[in-house]
């Protein structure tokens, strides 16, 4: 029989802490963290070997946010990540650092997109926000793109979520689409993935996350046009 009185050291403390960050319901992030500290009685060791965590999370989650001066918010994404750990918002042309326990921005600065790809990634952003703005009651889209060997890539982002708690729910939607193509035109494949989570407490817990990859779909593209 295994020993449960045997201490367990401070890297499972942290790895235990960390997964119980990652896999936090939507809108229930802060309540995680309260419920981790408190049981891992230990600030300075859940800040500096749990962080990379709350980082992981808003990434994963499409965390939204506000910046200063902006019109809209921006999706805290992977696709937006900068090599110094701070975040950029395509739309504003800002850079800016972002503050995961907080889920706050400051410090914004200016910072340029790729010109090979902006016109593409504004033609895009400029349709997905307007189909964002009539099907998704409260959602934030964000439109990425890069260059590469005559290749423009697309990434475009969508989050919207509804945090009930007074009513015993929360739920989070996200959906990832990207393209890749040659300016001079050809078939195009796009490919997606759809994640909704759901948590529902009124009689009891329910839980429900859901991925779905789209299978590649191919379009033609020809002229500025798809």
């Amino acid at each position: 029989m295994a020993d449960f009185d045997e201490p367990i050291s401070d890297q499972e403390k942290v790895r235990i802490a960390a997964d119980f960050i990652k896999h936090a319901p939507p809108g229930e992030f802060n309540e995680v963290f309260n419920d981790v500290r408190i049981l891992l009685n230990n600030d300075s060791l859940l800040k500096e070997k749990a962080s990379s965590s709350f980082s992981a999370y808003n990434k994963e989650q499409f965390t939204p946010v506000k910046l200063e001066g902006a019109n809209e918010q921006v999706l805290v994404t992977r696709h937006g990540e900068l090599p110094d750990g701070r975040f950029y918002d395509p739309r504003s042309k800002q850079s800016f650092q972002y503050d995961h326990l907080r889920k706050e921005a400051s410090d914004p600065g200016a910072h340029s997109t790729n010109p090979t790809a902006e016109a593409w990634r504004a033609a895009v952003e400029e349709s997905v926000t307007s189909y964002v703005r009539d099907r998704y009651p409260h959602g934030v889209c964000t439109v990425y793109g890069s260059s590469s060997g005559g290749t423009i890539t697309l990434v475009v982002c969508i989050e919207d979520h509804q945090f009930q708690p007074q009513n015993f729910w929360n739920g989070r939607w996200r959906s990832e689409w990207s393209v890749s193509f040659q300016p001079s035109g050809g078939n195009v494949e796009v490919t997606g993935v759809l994640k909704v989570q759901v948590k529902e407490t009124h009689y009891c817990t329910l839980k429900s996350n859901t991925t779905i990859f789209f299978k590649p779909f191919t379009v033609q593209f020809c002229n500025g046009y798809l």
